[in-house]
């Protein structure tokens, strides 16, 4: 493994990761580590091990197909854990047995996980565990950055970050410090970034930003909005919708699964419960699908609907035409879906909250920073887009270009960390750390021959069909029968409900609305 000072890839964190050590894995905005924990996650599964896969938000968690940490560990929203919470949680079926099972815990965007919930999540894992050492001996992987948004606080209180419990220092996690950027590509910006992370702006950065600011908004049409707060997204996107005189068209979120767990997705994701879309309107994708053209943040304007199935048609900022037909947001465990919800995967995109956009990538965006009220909230904003050019900033106070000071502090520490991680690791023999890869993959109870994904042929159909092979929904039923009596074919209706002909035929069959043989 090659040494180079302040310059940790994803390649060589990936093999930190694989040696079963506690990780933090941190770095810029853009520096991969989704990216990263996406090929742990599949080495993993390759050798048979399925890690437990939680984030400190609900939007973060929708991100990532997991849970909240909080639901994860049980502890809900409690503020502190009694001999009685943990000796009910080690009762608790559920609960024991994802925890048991887990040999690998990944926990994102920690920045906003406060000390104090990392503390009852590690008391949680070793009293269901049975194992007095942290977090019950899992290896543990916190994913995030700490100059983004940090723990909700109460007022007048500072947050108190994870790095600072005790559970933080008896893990002792090897610090992993990407510095790779694969989102911004413009010198001139990324200065102005790294200045900001640095707490070292100086004129010259600021006349960058000043130079984005006093455009008309003739130019701006189309352009997505951030705001601090959700009254003024909320303001901005219905009187936007209300100008359109095109008809509307609505879409209902469906769930299936355990009303707690479909209720977590819904609070968690982009899109609405209730979608109200027009012609005309601004929208943003709310999912990843490379295949079909689009990710989270990709923007666009709905240009019409399907004739047949009254899916938005939309054209991208990059012309691309794509039609949004419903997807699927869902929640695993164990390599099998508890909770799902389906929705056509758009928001309205005049406006949307910082909050909200953290971990998106936007070709560009009009900033209103004037009433940033908390540590980070500029910085999250302004690393959303990929260059200076894409960037439009209607007014920014000076709270927006402050880091936090501790964080800033800690940061050495972590690149230092990093780099002597980094040196260690480096000296290493590969055949050593080859040894040390195999050797935890049979402490989880994995192989060493990769294992083929069972459901791989059913993923590749479900790439063109997404419900393909699923149970079906009584809301999907009624659609179904409803679209049936009102004549419509069995091909119409499979398109509209995303499934294949034959699907519908053997559904009406076994409901008895068509004769046949099932």
């Amino acid at each position: 493994m090659r040494y180079d000072k302040q310059t940790m890839t994803q390649e060589q964190a990936l093999t930190i990761l694989k040696t079963g050590a506690n990780v933090f894995l941190t770095g810029e905005p853009g520096a991969g580590k989704t990216h990263t924990i996406n090929q742990y996650v599949k080495h993993l599964r390759e050798h048979g091990i399925e890690p437990a896969i939680a984030a400190s938000t609900g939007i973060a968690a929708t991100h990532i197909g997991g849970m909240t940490i909080h639901s994860w560990s049980g502890i809900g929203i409690k503020r502190q854990l009694t001999p009685y919470d943990l000796d009910h949680l080690a009762s608790n079926e559920y609960v024991n047995k994802r925890m048991t099972r887990a040999n690998v815990l990944i926990i994102d965007e920690i920045s906003m996980l406060s000390a104090d919930v990392l503390t009852m999540v590690d008391q949680a894992t070793r009293a269901v565990r049975r194992v007095d050492m942290p977090f019950g001996g899992m290896q543990v992987v916190c994913v995030g950055d700490f100059f983004q948004l940090p723990p909700i606080s109460a007022p007048g209180e500072r947050p108190r970050f994870a790095f600072e419990s005790r559970s933080w220092e008896e893990l002792r996690p090897v610090i992993c410090y990407l510095h790779e950027q694969h989102r911004q590509d413009d010198p001139a910006f990324l200065a102005v970034l790294s200045a900001l992370r640095s707490n070292l702006l100086e004129e010259s950065h600021r006349a960058h930003l000043l130079g984005r600011s006093g455009v008309h908004d003739d130019e701006l049409q189309g352009v997505t909005r951030l705001f601090p707060h959700n009254v003024n997204v909320d303001q901005l996107n219905n009187a936007e919708l209300s100008r359109l005189s095109s008809a509307s068209t609505k879409y209902q979120m469906v769930g299936q699964g355990k009303e707690a767990l479909v209720e977590s997705l819904k609070k968690g994701c982009l899109s609405p419960e209730d979608l109200v879309l027009k012609e005309g309107a601004a929208v943003m994708f709310t999912k990843n699908n490379p295949a079909a053209g689009f990710a989270n943040g990709t923007l666009g304007t709905v240009t019409g609907f399907e004739k047949e199935t009254k899916y938005p048609i939309v054209r991208t900022h990059g012309g691309e035409k794509i039609t949004a037909a419903p997807m699927e947001w869902a929640i695993e465990e164990e390599g099998k879906v508890k909770a799902r919800i389906s929705q056509v995967p758009l928001r309205l995109a005049w406006a949307i909250t910082v909050h909200k956009s953290q971990g998106m990538s936007l070709d560009a965006a009009v900033m209103d920073l004037g009433a940033a009220f908390e540590y980070g909230q500029g910085y999250v904003a302004l690393s959303r887009v990929r260059r200076l050019s894409g960037l439009y900033l209607v007014a920014c106070n000076e709270r927006a270009l402050m880091v936090h000071p501790e964080i800033l502090e800690r940061d050495q520490d972590f690149r230092s960390e990093s780099e002597a991680a980094e040196r260690g690791f480096g000296e290493m023999d590969d055949a050593d750390i080859k040894q040390m890869h195999d050797n935890f993959i049979l402490s989880c109870g994995g192989t060493l021959e990769k294992k083929e994904k069972e459901t791989s042929k059913l993923d590749k159909i479900r790439q063109k069909h997404a419900k393909a092979y699923a149970r079906w929904t009584d809301e999907e039923e009624a659609e179904l029968i409803g679209m049936f009596e009102a004549g419509q074919t069995p091909a119409a209706i499979a398109k509209a409900l995303g499934r294949k002909p034959g699907a519908i035929m053997m559904r009406l069959v076994k409901l008895g609305l068509v004769e046949g043989d099932l």
